[in-house]
């Protein structure tokens, strides 16, 4: 088998015991399956800090972005007008989202390497009183840069409006205290910093606002409401769901426990983050987003100075000796990334600086 780590935001590299728990078939009508999904969505309120009275979870089939348009076509109904916050490709992507479903939206561009201004917002929002809901990401993964989803979001609780949140890459791997910091709809994925595969994202939503997503929906796989409704029955999926990755899942999230939770967790990818940047500054390596704003989940750097350079021909030979990197994704400088997140610990990451080194000379 080809075997080689992952520093990427995610798919992520996973542990031998949540990868064993898919060689089980499972059949989606099993009590004992629907079991696992109400265990999931319980264990998720407990991680976001929030009660089953205020809140609740709905899993839905699909990639994050799955998830991401299930909320927005599904909240932000015809008489409703978006404002999205963007500093990246992902919130980007919520535009083309906004786009494809015909939405009442309106942009806010931030440049990459500066977080969303929770000032700027209001001044939107003060200019713009049709504007009902506001969506950002948390961790920006185009840059690693990490936004201030707090501020923004106390003003947007200011201006009676619902906040969306897209905390992919963060959730887990950083503490979000949901329902203290305002927001309504949270949207995080499978394969990220809870360290389990691909295959779901999951949707952690205020009661009072999902309700209010009945009949909204343009997209009948993607209606969030009516997967909820028919999940919080006895746990069972409204279409098939992805088995196999729902038992990996359960898996991961008992691991993040015993490692200590997201406190924990955060501290590794941290200390991994930290020692990446310092080790590659003695390279000449440089980070693209300043401390500030780091991020722990993925770091941007710049293409190394006074080098020729082809990042596919060093991202094969890090490759070919067991691990696997990412390529930039800011348009304006040339630059590479590294995942911090996974199954990546401090000897990882200096065996893969010492792989750029050798590639650099």
């Amino acid at each position: 088998m080809k075997n080689y780590k992952l520093l990427t935001p995610g798919p992520l590299t996973t542990t031998e015991t949540v990868k064993r728990e898919m060689m089980f078939d499972h059949c989606t009508w099993d009590d004992d399956y629907k079991a696992i999904t109400q265990d999931i969505r319980r264990k998720l309120l407990e991680l976001a800090h929030v009660s089953e009275e205020d809140y609740t979870v709905i899993l839905m089939q699909g990639s994050g972005t799955f998830g991401v348009e299930a909320v927005l076509t599904s909240a932000v109904g015809e008489k409703d007008r978006l404002l999205i916050a963007a500093n990246g490709a992902y919130g980007e992507r919520m535009e083309d989202i906004a786009k494809h479903a015909k939405l009442n939206y309106m942009i806010y561009n931030e440049v990459y390497d500066k977080v969303p201004d929770a000032k700027k917002v209001a001044d939107i929002l003060d200019s713009n009183p049709d504007i009902t809901h506001v969506s950002m990401v948390h961790s920006e993964t185009t840059s690693g840069i990490l936004n201030d989803i707090q501020s923004v979001a106390r003003v947007v609780k200011e201006h009676g409006c619902t906040m969306i949140v897209d905390a992919m890459s963060s959730f887990g791997g950083v503490d979000i205290p949901v329902g203290a910091w305002g927001i309504d709809f949270i949207i995080s994925s499978a394969n990220k910093c809870i360290q389990g595969v691909p295959g779901f994202s999951f949707i952690i939503a205020k009661r009072d606002k999902l309700m209010e997503c009945e009949g909204k929906a343009r997209s009948l796989s993607l209606d969030l409401y009516d997967q909820w409704k028919t999940m919080e029955k006895d746990g069972k999926w409204r279409f098939t769901s992805p088995t196999h990755v729902v038992l990996a899942f359960e898996q991961a999230l008992k691991e993040l426990e015993e490692e200590g939770g997201i406190p924990a967790r955060n501290k590794r990818y941290t200390d991994n983050n930290r020692l990446l940047i310092k080790k590659l500054a003695e390279l000449g390596v440089k980070p693209y987003i300043d401390a500030e704003h780091q991020g722990p989940i993925i770091t941007t750097f710049f293409y190394p100075e006074n080098h020729t350079f082809s990042f596919p021909e060093m991202y094969q030979y890090i490759k070919d000796r067991g691990y696997a990197i990412y390529p930039g994704k800011v348009t304006e400088a040339d630059t590479f990334r590294i995942g911090n997140i996974g199954e990546i610990y401090e000897e990882d990451i200096l065996k893969v600086v010492e792989l750029i080194g050798e590639y650099i000379k």
